[in-house]
């Protein structure tokens, strides 16, 4: 079953896409500020960050809650390697894990979407809040890499 929240999801989910792919590769191997991520840190942080909420996304579709960990970033960023690997990899696997979360999310029966989710210590919040949420999160990191860029 696909909600209008489904519908906007994808829609944005495919606009990241096309933005993230029109990057110049020099973006990879630059931070987007003084200490910040590379652009290979910033996809691989996305990467990760598509992995947890898709957990999350499906718990509270399926059991009509969720109640779990947050993550450490920067650990996470380093256990992946994401650094060493090649640019064009990365996004394949963007593209490949966003694919999927846009199916999941497709998935989410309406009735769910009030599903509430608590992450780490912070206040619950709806499931719907969190999709809502993880586009603004990836448009975030899309205007560092667009910062990035705009420096080459």
């Amino acid at each position: 079953m696909s909600t209008e929240a489904a519908r906007i999801f994808c829609n944005e989910i495919s606009s990241v896409r096309r933005a993230l792919f029109a990057l110049p590769m020099e973006v990879a191997e630059r931070s987007w500020r003084v200490g910040g991520w590379t652009g290979k840190q910033i996809v691989g942080h996305m990467l990760d960050s598509a992995a947890n909420n898709r957990q999350r996304f499906v718990r509270a579709g399926i059991d009509g809650s969720y109640a779990g960990p947050d993550y450490a970033q920067d650990a996470w960023i380093k256990a992946h390697g994401y650094e060493e690997k090649p640019w064009p990899t990365l996004l394949e696997w963007w593209s490949v894990e966003h694919e999927i979360l846009m199916a999941v999310v497709s998935a989410v029966p309406e009735q769910r979407l009030g599903a509430m989710c608590t992450v780490g210590e912070d206040a619950p919040v709806t499931l719907s809040f969190l999709i809502e949420d993880y586009v603004r999160h990836l448009r975030g990191h899309l205007r560092q890499l667009e910062a990035s860029a705009a420096g080459i």
